[in-house]
């Protein structure tokens, strides 16, 4: 199985000595579970929804996996019909919002439903 590709690299970046790059884990793997429930997400539109996340672009996430660019173009264009989105950010957000939804109801400390 190929490395997961470092979304810093994506974009040239600026030579600063003190600049970190860190991933940020934006939803858990209870939130994720959450989020494909609730949006009937297949599990290969879950996985390019995450990669999508971290901030990978469409050619970064086909190389990744092993799949044809067009092919994840598709899947995008299906999550974000059942998403309710245009674009990538709104999607993002839309996630966000279902998760923080998620904890405020079970109050983040109590085990999240996600049975079927």
């Amino acid at each position: 199985m190929s490395q997961l590709p470092d979304p810093t690299t994506d974009s040239p970046q600026e030579d600063d000595s003190n600049h970190k790059h860190a991933t940020l884990i934006l939803l858990d793997k209870k939130q994720w579970l959450y989020v494909q429930k609730q949006y009937n997400l297949t599990p290969r539109e879950c996985e390019i929804a995450k990669l999508i996340c971290r901030g990978l672009r469409n050619g970064n996430i086909a190389n990744y996996l092993h799949i044809k660019p067009g092919t994840v173009k598709t899947h995008t264009q299906n999550i974000y019909r059942k998403v309710h989105v245009k674009n990538k950010i709104s999607m993002l957000l839309r996630f966000l919002v279902a998760s923080r939804e998620l904890y405020t109801q079970y109050g983040g400390t109590h085990s999240i439903p996600v049975t079927d």
